[in-house]
């Protein structure tokens, strides 16, 4: 399977270009598989630390806007993570979208980081806690939003629950890029999966971004990381290796 991650710009000027410069190279090498950073649409709303409903509605708004312009990859799968308004509460939905269903809602991100640059808590609801694994388009995939990454009992849930991907969408800055990494090698192999990571990039509301989305296979090898020369990655996996994985240490342990 060809997975692409990147890592995006997210001053407003610029998010309609990095789209068209993403979609150019999706379409070159025939991605298969895209995954965005967490909502990406959108400039970064957490630097302050009271929530304005109207930013949120207008990120919001952002978002499903390109939701709809998402099968200009050319991917079978695209994977993310935005802001929603559901039953007037806001939360922060990982979604899985597809040539074959469209978009359908996976995750709601349920650990929320609140301090400086980044007052989630202040602004979103956390999920209602359920990690499920989704099949889609002949791959399980499990969602690890950004903090979640910290909460490795559910990357071995996706696991034991067959998941050949798990997809972080992050929004991580440049001071703690490596330890980041570590937490993806983990996720992988705790579950015995590709872990598959995007980011944003550049500097913008103040912030460093890390950059550095990530291809991790199921041994926590890395595969392949985006920078600042290359925003777009692509790499082919084979998913049989997830599956392989799973029956070897330290998967198997109960």
């Amino acid at each position: 399977m060809r997975i692409t991650v990147c890592q995006l710009r997210d001053e407003e000027h610029l998010i309609a270009d990095e789209w068209d410069s993403l979609v150019e190279h999706t379409r070159a090498v025939e991605s298969e598989v895209v995954v965005l950073p967490e909502m990406p649409f959108h400039p970064w709303l957490f630097t302050e630390r009271h929530a304005d409903p109207a930013r949120w509605e207008a990120a919001v708004g952002a978002h499903e806007y390109w939701m709809r312009r998402l099968s200009e990859a050319g991917a079978m799968v695209v994977l993310g993570a935005r802001p929603i308004l559901a039953d007037e509460q806001r939360l922060n939905e990982a979604f899985i979208w597809s040539l074959d269903t469209g978009h359908r809602a996976a995750h709601y991100k349920r650990y929320l980081p609140n301090e400086e640059g980044f007052w989630e808590a202040s602004w979103y609801e956390p999920g209602d806690g359920r990690f499920d694994a989704k099949r889609t388009s002949g791959i399980t995939v499990g969602f690890l939003l950004c903090t979640e990454l910290w909460y490795p009992e559910h990357a071995r849930e996706y696991g034991r629950a067959g998941a050949d991907l798990i997809a972080a969408p992050r929004a991580t800055d440049a001071a703690e890029r490596s330890k980041w990494v570590a937490g993806g090698r983990t996720a992988a192999v705790v579950s015995g999966a590709f872990c598959v990571s995007s980011n944003r990039g550049g500097h913008s509301q103040g912030i460093d971004w890390a950059g550095t989305g990530w291809v991790i296979d199921p041994d926590g090898e890395v595969l392949a990381l985006t920078s600042d020369d290359d925003p777009f990655v692509t790499v082919d996996i084979d998913l049989d290796a997830a599956v392989r994985a799973k029956k070897t240490y330290p998967r198997y342990v109960r």
